[in-house]
């Protein structure tokens, strides 16, 4: 019968399989802004402060087939944005310094790290938000708050925002 199951092939060879594996090797290789030269084939760019998701919704994303690359803001470090296209959809995510500082810290306890680090002081990570927003709003990215979403809420909304940047395009 056709629906029998054959061993070995749940991920038959198709097109759509090996999309999601060249997906996956792309986000991995761009991910913390690493590869810059590649930034131009992606279909979306995750820009963000640390620990707002862009590795995990990379990845989401990576295996529904979409390219996402994605570059860190720094505070006090000017990120490299010379090679972004305008074709290309650049998403900025966001969360609360509250949410963040939480996150950061649970981190830092993982590691095992206990100095006192401008990691997590608030002030530094409101300042951090702030200088990304306007990189953000000046280069006119849409942004998604990430402060109480799933990655596939992020990744959902990613989706919309490329969905929306295509139809745009194509006008």
């Amino acid at each position: 019968t056709k629906n029998e199951q054959v061993p070995g092939k749940q991920h038959s060879l198709t097109e759509d399989y090996f999309n999601r594996i060249e997906a996956l090797q792309y986000a991995i290789a761009n991910d913390d802004g690493q590869k810059t030269e590649q930034l131009k084939v992606a279909d979306i760019i995750l820009f963000g402060v640390s620990r707002t998701s862009k590795t995990p919704t990379s990845i989401y994303l990576a295996n529904k087939g979409i390219k996402v690359a994605n570059i860190p803001f720094i505070l006090n470090q000017e990120p490299d944005l010379s090679r972004i296209s305008k074709k290309t959809l650049v998403i900025g995510l966001f969360a609360s310094a509250e949410r963040l500082q939480q996150i950061r810290m649970s981190r830092l306890k993982s590691l095992k790290e206990n100095k006192e680090t401008n990691y997590i002081n608030i002030v530094h990570l409101e300042k951090e938000i702030k200088e990304a927003r306007k990189i953000c709003m000046a280069n006119k990215w849409s942004t998604i708050d990430v402060t109480r979403k799933s990655i596939e809420e992020i990744a959902a909304t990613a989706l919309e925002y490329l969905k929306i940047f295509k139809d745009r395009k194509n006008v």
